[in-house]
């Protein structure tokens, strides 16, 4: 570097925030861990973190804190059976992927609406965060959805990384280790995380259609993707190792009644050398996605 090179100018300070650790009880009597990110001064809106399959809400930490400190009230959360959620061994774990959005889901964003008021409020769905949206019954509070990284699992169309290795998941792993294990235990393999067998049942048979959750489900769950009416910005990028264009495509074509943008972005429009499916979501994101594309959809909403 040359002596006299001007050094980029650091990203302006943000406002302090104050982190509560919380628990949510799901009406079947579940208790669930929850995180509210509260900024210091007064809400301009407020954003609900939906996770995506086997992520602990700790890895939205980042994200939540940079909202907060940008003026937004952030609920983070945990499925039952995942991260602090988990209550005793994942193998008792009773749960599958219609458990996580209508009871779990319901639960986390009844809590943080009672909490936020009429603020405007921002689904914020990572992956799995924003195919639940038309089983949750509540979801109607949200004023606007962003996805990130969000499209379906069908295995024809994961992104060519996954697709080359997704016949030994379905076919191999998760039928033989899920009865041995009584859960999948993904963790100890460094394959997508561990799930309870019945979240990873459904979600197999949900990859094994081309329709994903509608093909398998029918009528009724085509009914509730259209029933949605919230506006949807799609972000998603190119270099995703699990969501292809053609999966992220598939699933937004189910919202028929949300009005929608999309951009789908390389990791050259942003100056990096890569995003991928959870990169969106760490800290070095802050100044290349996260004020320039993310900040803006939040904005329209103040």
């Amino acid at each position: 570097m040359n002596a006299g090179a001007a050094s980029p100018p650091a990203p302006p300070a943000l406002a302090p925030v104050e982190e509560r650790e919380l628990e949510v009880m799901t009406p079947d009597g579940v208790p669930l861990a929850a995180t509210r990110y509260v900024p210091a001064g007064p809400a301009r809106g407020a954003v609900f973190i939906a996770p995506a399959m086997a992520v602990p809400q700790t890895f939205y930490r980042a994200f939540s804190s940079w909202l907060a400190g940008a003026g937004f009230e952030v609920m983070t959360y945990d499925y039952r059976g995942m991260g602090r959620s988990l209550r005793g061994p994942m193998r008792k774990v009773d749960a599958d992927i219609l458990t996580w959005a209508e009871r779990d889901t319901v639960a986390a964003l009844d809590a943080f609406s009672a909490e936020i008021g009429e603020l405007p409020l921002t689904w914020m769905a990572h992956s799995l965060g924003g195919q639940i949206i038309p089983f949750v019954a509540n979801h109607g509070r949200a004023d606007k959805i962003v996805t990130i990284a969000s499209g379906t699992g069908y295995w024809r169309y994961n992104a060519p990384p996954t697709r080359r290795k997704v016949g030994l998941f379905w076919w191999g792993l998760v039928p033989l280790l899920t009865p041995l294990f009584g859960y999948f235990p993904g963790k100890r393999l460094g394959v997508v995380g561990d799930v309870p067998k019945g979240a990873i049942r459904q979600w197999r048979a949900w990859c094994m259609n081309p329709e994903y959750a509608v093909g398998v489900l029918g009528d009724t769950a085509r009914a509730k993707f259209a029933a949605v009416e919230t506006p949807i910005a799609c972000l998603s990028f190119t270099d995703d190792e699990m969501m292809s264009e053609r999966s992220i495509a598939s699933l937004h074509g189910f919202y028929t009644s949300a009005p929608q943008t999309a951009r789908h972005l390389a990791p050259a429009d942003l100056g990096v050398k890569r995003i991928g499916h959870f990169g969106g979501f760490r800290a070095s994101m802050r100044a290349p996605l996260w004020e320039p594309y993310v900040l803006p959809e939040l904005a329209r909403l103040d």
